[in-house]
């Protein structure tokens, strides 16, 4: 099922939710949140340039969660409101300054598996489309792949 945007995401953000019912009467469900291409102004890069000039950064999340209560009850109270992570990544990633994308990358994925005891396991991608080189290709992502222990 695909749906809903955040407004304050823009346009091009947005949210798909996959739920695996094949599992029924399984002790774990892994169902998943993901919140495509938000974009943030951040001041991370190993130039001072970058840190004092700042540039677009675009964060992509795959959130590995059992959707199954709050789907059969219709209540947010059992899942992660999406907007409120959106609030919670822009605050890192517009509020902080690290050297290397994988740093800021660890930071909101340990950030949220902190935040949120119902996440079973992430996937945080930050992209940084304008990378200060002097060559012209689409940008550099990293990917990072965290789960509780």
């Amino acid at each position: 099922m695909e749906g809903g945007c955040c407004p304050s995401m823009g346009s091009e953000a947005f949210f798909t939710l996959h739920v695996n019912n094949s599992d029924r009467g399984r002790a774990k469900r892994m169902d998943r949140m993901v919140l495509h291409r938000m974009e943030y102004y951040g001041y991370h890069g190993v130039f001072a340039e970058e840190r004092k000039l700042g540039q677009r950064y675009y964060i992509d999340l795959e959130i590995d969660m059992d959707l199954g209560e709050a789907g059969r009850n219709d209540d947010l109270t059992k899942t992660i409101n999406y907007a409120e992570i959106h609030e919670l990544v822009k605050q890192m990633v517009e509020n902080t300054s690290f050297q290397l994308i994988e740093a800021l990358g660890e930071h909101i994925a340990s950030s949220l598996l902190d935040t949120y005891t119902i996440i079973n396991a992430l996937t945080v991608k930050v992209t940084k489309p304008h990378p200060p080189f002097d060559i012209h290709f689409g940008g550099v992502t990293v990917e990072l792949r965290r789960s509780r222990k």
